[in-house]
Parts: structure tokens; C-alpha cells; sequence
């Protein structure tokens, strides 16, 4: 949910952006554009603020909701006794031949400012419901006290008005004298609440007026689109720009509905109909109720309807045409925009993955993973074939962790901070968790031990810029570096999917990489694992430990023979004990089970 509300934000600004340009073409073209089109105009809105709330995986979001709680209450009682946000106190290495070292780091701060901006949202979302939930206790009242309609005249009257709107459905109407102006109220069975005071009054005109006024906000579903601005208005209570649209978006109801009726009046009634809105004017209820519509509204708002029936003037089929084509392209624009405002479908963090001409045996391995989340890719180059165990998974982007050090080496090299006749660096005597860090290292002993003060001396030299820079040419998964080039890649800015690690890892075996081969065949030695009579196993693990736990595990490599070559990519997450080691156990175990490596 960190991530949710990071992304809801960023969304926020970009629908901002989206309303100005709105506003900025409904005043360029209002002269093109009928009252009821620039209404619909904002039901583009609608549609863009529902948006951030459709995640594409449906069925692991109310999961990802309790982990989020769940995560919450533990950041709350747990202490995080780190300065530094390196914890060094872990390591697991194999009985074989493959090492899984790594560091902790720790995500209070940043999940803490995401968890506090959460919180914030959410007590605000709160307060609103339980305004609205007021407000609509208060119109519960009124409705319970309401009577149904006696008055033979105004039922006469309102009958007339439904024969000459065209409905044919007759909707329940009733009297109260705790209301001021006349609404309709209701999303399955909508009922018009008429003032007691206003019929008792009984002006013909008048009645005739409003109950035309209240029959075109349901003929044009107005109740409805009305429940949906409430909603947004309470997701979206923090931003004065969306509240802002709102608004104004009622105003344009309120005119298209009136333009609605002045459609069914004769020229001579305008003014007639103008001088209703300005008697409600001066009755309007000062507590308005937000899930009704109603002929009544605040005095800019009559203001803007008044000045709307003066200067009224039915639309030409010139301009009804005009119209629709403004509405079709600026929804053909906002259509375009709207997948970069999904909270995941505009994520870096998803690869998006060509498989129209692939050829994919998707397989079943839960078994294998018991109580993990995550995914196997592997491919096959000669046959051009690849075997995948969950799909969302494996075009999910994490972070890469020590599996990063593949083209760390690869940079280095390139940079000639180390070279094919000298990768020795010297230790400088600085304290380590491992004792195998705390030694003078080669390139060979530096991956074998996954030593990181080693990677991180070549990406300091290289700079933030550069390593930027060889990231986007290799396109390298979201290619996100942090300022800071000790830790972009453990469980932070930068991340990448197993499909993606496969596509390198192919690339890097077939000497395809805008590197030297000499640089690219001694990356490869130095992540050799081990050879047999089958062929010869490639492979590097990854660990990502945040706050004591191992949530993020990694092997990633290959196996060659005489005929065949398979890259292969297995990541595992969890709340806990997800490692490059159980990665590597889980891999090994599937490679011996498809016959590649045993």
C-alpha cells in the first residue's frame, strides 16, 4: 500500500493537469459546444478518477491490502535501532558450492512516510463518510416524514409534465415541510420531494417548472452520475482541484438540465422559467444534501443559469455536429491518457512483454514453492522455447540485489576501473559482517562471495549519470538509479522482472552485449558455478533482506552442453526467509526434474 499511495499521488497531479486542460478546450470551443455536451465533457473525468482504484490483478489486491495492514501494525511496535540503514547481520551460505551473502537494509523511513501519507488519506476519507453518512441521516428524516403527494392539481400537472418529457415509468412524488426546494432522491428507485410550502403556495407555472426540472435529471440519469461525484469527491477530499471540478461540474448539470426544459417550453416561457429559478433563489436550503439533485443550488450557480436562459438560443444542427466531434476527440485524448493514471498499469514495475510470437509452456510448480510468491522463467536456445510458472510474477519487476553485480563487473570493466589482466582491489580494512569481505579481492572472489564494498568501489567510480546512462542501453528494467550508488539496487530505486534477467542473461551468452568480448567471457567465468558430464552450470544468487527479513530471493544463470544451452531465472518472495539460497535449492531441484543439470 506504500506503493499505492505514492502512485495515487502521482496520479493526482496528472489528473490535475488533465482537468486544466479540460477547462482551457471548453472555454477555447465553448461556441462549438451545446450545454449538454460540455456537461458530458466531465464524464471523462469521472472515468480518469476511477482509474488509480482498478488495480489489474483483482485477485491479489485484497491480499495485498492485508499484508499492508499487517506490515503496518509490525512497523508500529518494532523498533529500528539503524543510523545507517545497513544491518550487517546475515549470512547463508550453502553446503555446495554456491555462497548467499548479503546485508539488510533498512525501509523505515521511507515506508514510514508512505504509511503516515496513507494514514493521512485515509482518517480523511473517513471524516467525509461520516459527513456524508450525516447528511444523508438528515435526508433519511425528511424522507420518512414525507407524505404523499394529495394535490390533485399538481399530480395533473406533474402527469402532463411526464407526457411531455416522454417517460413512461411514473415516479413516486411526495410533500414535506422540512424542505426548501424540490429534489430527487434515490439511485435504484428514484422519488421527487416536493416543499409543502411551495404547493401550498400553488403557482402553476412555478410547479410545472420545477417538476420538468426534476423529470430531466432522471431521464438523463442525473441521481446516478450525482452518487459517482460524491464518491470521487470523498476519495479525492485533499485535492482543491478535483473538488474545484466538481463543482463546476454541477453547475453544468444544472444548466444542461435547464437547457433540458427549455427545450420543451415555447421561446415566450424563458423568461418565465428564469424567473422560477431566481423565486428558488431566494428560498434556497443553506444545508444543501449532496447525494440529491435538486432545481435549486448556490448563487453563483443561479448567477450562471440565469445568464444561460437570457442569452439561450436552441442549437443549430450545425452545432449539435460540432459538438459531438469536440466530444469524440477529447475523448479519443483522454482515452490515450488514461493508462499512464493505473496505479499498475502505469507502474515501471510491470515489464511489458511481447508473447504474441513466443512459444511458452506454462507450467504449474506451486509445489516447489509452498509458501512463496514468485515465479520461474526459463528458456531454451536452441528450440527457441520457453517454460514459465506464474506469469504476473515473472513480468514483475523487483529489485535485482546481488544479481546486479553481472553488470556492475560488466561496467567496470568497460570503464577500465578493473580490467581482464588486473580486477584486484584492495580491502581497506574496514569492519564487514562476512570474513570473506575483509580481505583483498579479484572479480572471481568478489562474485563468489557476493562481496559488495568490492561492486560498489565500481559503481562510486562510475557515477550516478553513467550508470544511468549503461542501464537505459541495456534496458535494464526500470533503469532507476538513486544519488546514492552503494544501495540503488538492494531493495530500492532500481528493479527488473525474471523475463527480463532471462533476455540479459541470453544476450550475455551469446556475447551480445555493447561490451568487449574479452570483458563479456570473463563475467561469465566469474559466475561459474560448477561443471559436470552434463555441461557446465552458470549462476549468481541475490538476497534482499529490508528490516531483519529476507523478502526478495534470487538465482539467476544458465546450463550449457554441446547442444543446448538453458538460461533460467527463480525469484521468491516473502514476508520472511526468502533467499538467494532457497532460490538456488528451488532451481537445482527443477533443473534435476527437467533433466537439465543434476
Amino acid at each position: 500500500m506504500a506503493d499505492f499511495i505514492i502512485h495515487f499521488l502521482i496520479s493526482n497531479i496528472l489528473i490535475s493537469g488533465i482537468i486544466g486542460f479540460l477547462i482551457i478546450m471548453k472555454k477555447l470551443l465553448k461556441n462549438y459546444l451545446t450545454n449538454r455536451i460540455q456537461y458530458h465533457l466531465w464524464f471523462f473525468i469521472l472515468g480518469l478518477l476511477l482509474i488509480p482504484f482498478v488495480p489489474l490483478n483483482l485477485v491479489n489486491y485484497p491480499k495485498n491490502i492485508l499484508l499492508f495492514f499487517k506490515q503496518l501494525i509490525v512497523l508500529s511496535f518494532e523498533k529500528d535501532n539503524t543510523k545507517t540503514g545497513i544491518q550487517p547481520d546475515y549470512k547463508a551460505k550453502s553446503s555446495g558450492v554456491i555462497n548467499d551473502l548479503a546485508l539488510s537494509v533498512s525501509d523505515h523511513a521511507s515506508s514510514n512516510t508512505a504509511n503516515i501519507l496513507f494514514a493521512i488519506w485515509f482518517i480523511g476519507v473517513i471524516v467525509m463518510l461520516i459527513l456524508a453518512c450525516k447528511s444523508i441521516y438528515n435526508l433519511r428524516k425528511i424522507k420518512q416524514s414525507a407524505l404523499p403527494l394529495q394535490n390533485m392539481a399538481v399530480k395533473e400537472i406533474y402527469n402532463n409534465c411526464l407526457s411531455q418529457t416522454g417517460i413512461q415509468t411514473s415516479l413516486p412524488v411526495y410533500s414535506t415541510a422540512f424542505l426548501k426546494c424540490p429534489i430527487m432522491v434515490g439511485f435504484f428507485r428514484p422519488a421527487i420531494y416536493l416543499p409543502i410550502q411551495l404547493i401550498s403556495d400553488y403557482n402553476e407555472i412555478e410547479v410545472k417548472h420545477m417538476i420538468l426540472h426534476e423529470l430531466n435529471h432522471y431521464l438523463h440519469k442525473d441521481t446516478i452520475i450525482n452518487h459517482f461525484t460524491n464518491i470521487f469527491g470523498i476519495l479525492y477530499w485533499f485535492n482543491p482541484i478535483i473538488w474545484t471540478s466538481i463543482r463546476e461540474m454541477r453547475i453544468d448539470r444544472e444548466i444542461a438540465c435547464d437547457t433540458s426544459v427549455l427545450n420543451l417550453l415555447d421561446a415566450d416561457s424563458y423568461s418565465a422559467y428564469g424567473n422560477t429559478l431566481i423565486s428558488f433563489a431566494e428560498k434556497i436550503s443553506l444545508t444543501p444534501f449532496p447525494f440529491a439533485s435538486g432545481i435549486s443550488g448556490s448563487m453563483r450557480q443561479m448567477k450562471h443559469r440565469i445568464l444561460n436562459i437570457t442569452n439561450y438560443q436552441a442549437p443549430t444542427t450545425k452545432k449539435k455536429i460540432a459538438s459531438n466531434i469536440v466530444f469524440i476527440l477529447i475523448g479519443i485524448i483522454t482515452f490515450c491518457i488514461s493508462p499512464a493514471l493505473s496505479i499498475y498499469a502505469s507502474d515501471t514495475n510491470t515489464y511489458k512483454w511481447n508473447v504474441a510470437d513466443k512459444n511458452i509452456t506454462y507450467v504449474d510448480l506451486s509445489p516447489y514453492y509452498e509458501k512463496y510468491d514468485g515465479s520461474f522463467v526459463l528458456y531454451e536456445l536452441t528450440t527457441d522455447r520457453w517454460i514459465i510458472y506464474n506469469s504476473d510474477k515473472a513480468t514483475t519487476r523487483v529489485a535485482p540485489d546481488s544479481t546486479y553485480k553481472i553488470y556492475s563487473a560488466l561496467f567496470g570493466l568497460n570503464e577500465q576501473i578493473i580490467s581482464p589482466n588486473n580486477t584486484y582491489m584492495k580491502w581497506d580494512y574496514t569492519d564487514y559482517p562476512f570474513d570473506e569481505w575483509e580481505s583483498d579481492q579479484t572479480l572471481d572472489s568478489a562474485m563468489a562471495s557476493s562481496v559488495n564494498w568490492y561492486f560498489q568501489t565500481i559503481d562510486s567510480g562510475i557515477g550516478a549519470n553513467s550508470l544511468s546512462a549503461y542501464l537505459s542501453e541495456l534496458n535494464y528494467g526500470n533503469m532507476l538509479v538513486q544519488q546514492n550508488t552503494d544501495t540503488f539496487w538492494m531493495e530500492s530505486s532500481l528493479n527488473i522482472s525474471p523475463v527480463e534477467q532471462v533476455e540479459l542473461l541470453v544476450k550475455l551468452n551469446n556475447n551480445n552485449l555493447p561490451f568487449k568480448d574479452e570483458d563479456m567471457n570473463l563475467v561469465k567465468d566469474s559466475i561459474h558455478i560448477a561443471s559436470s558430464d552434463i555441461g557446465d552450470l552458470y549462476g549468481k544468487t541475490g538476497t534482499g533482506r529490508v528490516n531483519k527479513n529476507d523478502v526478495n530471493g534470487w538465482f539467476i544463470g544458465y546450463v550449457t552442453n554441446q547442444d543446448h544451452t538453458y538460461v533460467f531465472a527463480t525469484n521468491i518472495q516473502s514476508d520472511c526467509n526468502a533467499t538467494g539460497l532457497i532460490a538456488s535449492d528451488i532451481t537445482l531441484s527443477l533443473l534435476s526434474e527437467l533433466d537439465i543439470w543434476n
